[in-house]
C-alpha cells in the first residue's frame, strides 16, 4: 500500500514510517498540516494516517479539505484527544476510523489493513484507464489507441497506468522511480527517459496526435483535453 502519515511529533512519526516501510509499504510523511495537505490532495494513497492537532493546518480541517474534493481515500485519525466527543468529531468530517494515542503498532496495522480491504470493492469497479483516445485495461493489461491494439511491456504498462492515474498533472521522475522501480532515490539514470521513449513510439506509430508531455525540469503530463 502506498500510505500517507501526517504527525508533528518526529519521534512518533520515525518510528511509524520505518514500521511501514519494514512491512513492505510505501510512505510520504509530512510534519505540518500545511505539507500534508498538499500531498494528500496532489497524490493518490490508499489510506492517510492524520494527526488531529497539527501546526499549520489541523488534521480535522485536513479531513474536510479532501472529503469537499471528492477524495474518498480512508482516513485514520491518531489523537491524544480520547473522549467521545472528541472522537465523533473526527468521524463526522469524514475521518474513518479514530485511535487514541499512545497505540499499539500491531493494532495501527490493524486498523490499516481493514480499512483497505473496506475500499477495495470500490477500487476494483476501475477496470480502465483513459486519456483522449486511448484506453488502458486493467484487466486483460491490453493497450488500445482508437481501437488498435498495441503491444505493450509490464514495465510500459505499470508506466503509463500512473501516468493515466494523474492525468492533467505533472508527474515528477521521482513519483515514477517509486511507483515503477521502487526506488526511494534517485540513481541518476536515464531508465525513465528511455522507457518514456518506447512508449511514445508505440502509441505514435497508430496516431500523430502527441499524448505523453515533456515538463521542462518538472517531468511529464498526460492531458485529457
Amino acid at each position: 500500500m502506498r500510505i500517507l502519515c501526517i504527525e508533528d511529533d518526529t519521534e512518533l512519526l520515525e518510528y511509524v514510517t520505518k514500521g511501514l516501510i519494514e512491512m513492505g509499504h510505501t510512505v510520504d510523511a509530512a510534519t505540518n498540516g500545511t505539507d500534508g495537505l498538499y500531498l494528500a490532495t496532489s497524490e493518490k494513497y490508499d489510506v492517510i494516517l492524520v494527526d488531529r492537532m497539527l501546526p499549520g493546518v489541523d488534521g480535522l480541517t485536513i479531513i474536510k479539505t479532501i472529503r469537499g474534493a471528492e477524495n474518498l481515500t480512508p482516513v485514520l485519525i491518531f489523537s491524544a484527544l480520547g473522549e467521545v466527543d472528541d472522537r465523533v468529531k473526527g468521524l463526522r468530517v469524514g475521518g474513518d476510523d479514530y485511535l487514541v494515542k499512545p497505540f499499539a503498532f500491531s493494532e495501527l496495522i490493524a486498523r490499516i489493513e481493514a480499512l483497505n480491504r473496506r475500499n477495495r470493492p470500490a477500487v476494483e469497479k476501475e477496470t480502465t484507464l483513459s486519456a483522449k483516445d486511448i484506453q488502458l485495461n486493467l484487466l486483460t493489461r491490453k493497450l488500445s489507441r482508437e481501437d488498435i491494439e498495441i503491444p505493450i511491456q509490464t514495465t510500459e504498462f505499470k508506466l503509463l497506468e500512473y501516468l493515466l492515474r494523474h492525468k492533467g498533472q505533472i508527474v515528477t521522475r521521482t513519483m515514477l522511480l517509486e511507483y515503477v522501480w521502487d526506488y526511494h532515490f534517485d540513481p541518476q539514470t536515464n531508465v525513465i527517459d528511455v522507457h518514456i521513449s518506447h512508449l511514445r513510439q508505440k502509441i505514435n506509430k497508430e496516431s500523430p496526435q502527441y499524448l505523453i508531455k515533456t515538463v521542462r525540469g518538472a517531468g511529464y503530463i498526460i492531458e485529457d483535453s
